[in-house]
């Protein structure tokens, strides 16, 4: 059996994936270890993961080089930032998902029915986004006739990102969820809807 020049570099490419892929979990777990992320770490983490795309493409690793990039493209992280790539690297680190996996609405307090969005209601952002960064989503609604801002009494849609877990409680952002279905709870009218769900009504 005389197998190919261009199965076997298929094969040594998946290789090479793999151990970038396993670099990136052990790097994931060295940031996470004090329990934030600092500018200096997110930089160093841009760089090997520029470095690494110049090695073998992954969209794993293209994708996280391009929301770290986007984090500091105004030259420096905010709060939000820094939480958000805590706990996309920290869910890296244990494995607990791959990045682009649909989470898994059953185990979040999404609202039932899920409410029609008009564009123009005062908006939240919690967690990682497949849209794009927290500002990026926040200048869709701008766009759009909305206003964003903390989570409080005047929220109306509370929108949780795509990249999500079964473990979400236990998660940076975790603790603005479950204060968000205390509030709907409570009879605040506020929405908790996914990512995915806010997308459909937002086409900028």
């Amino acid at each position: 059996m005389v197998i190919s020049n261009e199965t076997l570099n298929a094969y040594g490419s998946d290789r090479i994936a793999s151990r970038q892929v396993d670099e990136l979990i052990g790097i994931s777990s060295g940031l996470c270890a004090d329990g934030v992320i600092n500018q200096a770490e997110a930089e160093f983490l841009q760089k090997w993961l520029a470095a690494s795309a110049g090695i073998v493409l992954h969209p794993l690793l293209s994708e996280l080089y391009q929301r770290v990039s986007d984090m500091l493209t105004d030259g420096e992280m905010d709060e939000d930032e820094r939480i958000d790539l805590f706990a996309t690297l920290s869910a890296l680190a244990h494995r607990d998902f791959e990045l682009g996996e649909v989470l898994k609405a059953t185990t979040l307090p999404i609202c039932d029915p899920l409410p029609t969005l008009s564009g123009k209601e005062t908006y939240c952002f919690t967690g990682t986004f497949s849209f794009g960064t927290r500002k990026q989503c926040e200048a869709a609604v701008i766009q759009m006739g909305g206003t964003c801002g903390g989570l409080s009494q005047k929220t109306q849609v509370l929108v949780i990102g795509v990249y999500a877990t079964d473990s979400w409680k236990h998660s940076s952002f975790g603790n603005k969820i479950i204060k968000a279905a205390e509030m709907r709870d409570s009879g605040v009218k506020i929405s908790i809807v996914t990512e995915e769900h806010w997308t459909k009504h937002f086409k900028v």
